[in-house]
Formats: structure tokens, sequence, C-alpha cells
């Protein structure tokens, strides 16, 4: 007759040796008990951890026992589901043996799994970003290739821009024909317009002085005849003298 609890004694014992660090016994009547395991460092010292939580049947090892997990870090929800779907098969399997230290060691690899399968999502979700990143750089320099749909997409938006621009400037030119005031206008609305060239020429340092040192007394003058501008004036003719 197997001795049940001589057995799961002795497991406790073996137990607490090899996890001296993560072994935590809960109670003692049912013996229930937790131990953290943690995955292998992955890319930046990640890891993935849970503590799973077991209690001995009545009849275990022939039986299983009750497990659990107690807390984790870093596990999605499917990651949880999947060990204990794990802890599920190889409780069966190793039904009528101890097996904390097989489904905790199952556990354990499954872990270093789940830190590679992050890592492996990681890499791919760069190299999408990288393939999509590419793909918009294509797309700047080639362009969207020209179909006739989205041409007279095209041209029906800058035909109707071009409007709103032909519209916006003609209301512009109206406006600033309204606003134009005739010559006749400025002069009645500035009244300083009248004396402004004036102004103007005397601001401008244009004012004009004259020496009259420069000239002599008309008395003074010699003239030359005028008989020399006479073309029938001959000097040996007497008679050819224009002040007859």
């Amino acid at each position: 007759m197997t001795d049940y609890v001589e057995e799961q004694r002795n497991e406790l014992e073996a137990l607490e040796s090899i996890y001296p660090d993560s072994f935590t016994v809960l109670s003692e009547h049912p013996p229930s008990f937790t131990i953290t395991v943690a995955s292998e460092a992955g890319e930046n010292d990640e890891t993935v951890q849970t503590t799973l939580k077991f209690t001995y049947s009545e009849k275990y090892p022939d039986e299983a026992p009750l497990y659990e997990i107690f807390s984790q870090e870093n596990l999605e929800d499917n990651d949880v589901s999947d060990i204990l779907k794990l802890l599920a098969l190889q409780a069966e399997e190793n039904l009528g043996m101890v097996m904390i230290f097989t489904l905790v060691t199952a556990v354990q690899e499954k872990l270093n799994e789940i830190v590679d399968q992050i890592k492996t999502r990681r890499e791919e979700e760069k190299k999408q970003k990288e393939k999509e990143a590419e793909e918009a750089e294509k797309q700047l320099f080639h362009g969207t290739p020209v179909t006739i749909e989205n041409f007279l997409s095209w041209k029906a938006k800058f035909d109707a821009e071009l409007l709103e621009i032909k519209k916006k400037r003609m209301k512009e030119e109206e406006q600033a024909g309204k606003n134009k005031l005739s010559g006749k206008q400025l002069f009645e609305t500035d009244h300083n317009l009248d004396t402004s060239d004036i102004q103007f020429l005397e601001d401008a340092g244009n004012s004009v002085e004259v020496d009259e040192s420069l000239f002599q007394e008309m008395d003074d003058l010699e003239l030359e005849d005028d008989d020399d501008d006479d073309p029938d004036y001959n000097p040996a003719d007497p008679e050819s003298d224009s002040t007859d």
C-alpha cells in the first residue's frame, strides 16, 4: 500500500532544497506551496515570470495535484492559457510519480520559449516598419500611378481651386476699383496738393540766386557794327552804306 503522506513529505523536502529562494509553504494540511519560475534573460535583459501554486490531493501522486497561476509578470493572457494547458498535459503523463519538479521544469522551458517569441515578434515588427517606410519612400519618389479615375478626380479638384482663386482675385480688383479716387477727388480731399510742388522744391533746396556782378551794364558793352551782317554791304562802295 502506497504511503502518500511519506511520498509527499519527501518531495517537499527535495523541492525546498532545489528551489531555496523561490519555494514558499502556504499550508501543511493539506500541503500547499508556491514556486516562482522565471525565464532566462532575453533581449534587453527582459524576462517573463510566473508563480505556480500547488496543493497535494489526498492520493497524490496517484492523483494529479491542484495547480494554478498564483501571479505572473510580462505574460499575455494567451501565454497564461498555454501554461495551464501544459501543466494539465504533464500531470496526466506523470500520474503515479512525484511530478512537481517535472511540471516546474516544463513551465521553465515554456517561459524561455515565450521570451524567444517576444524577441522574434519584435524583430518582425521592426522589419515590417522598415518595409512600410521603404514602400512610403518609393511612393514619394515614384508617385501614384495615373489612371483615368484619379486624373479626373484631381482635375475636378484643381478646376474648383482655380475657380475660387479667380473669384477671389476679381473681388479684390473690384473692391480696389471702388476705393480708388480720381485726380480731382484726390485734389478736393487733400488741400495740401496745391502747394505740395512748391513746398517740395523749397525743401529740396531749389531756390535760385543770381550773382549780378557776373553781368555788365548794357551801356558799357561795345557792340560791333551791324553792317558786317548785311550781305549787300561793300566797304569800297560808299553808297552801299546801310546808314543811308
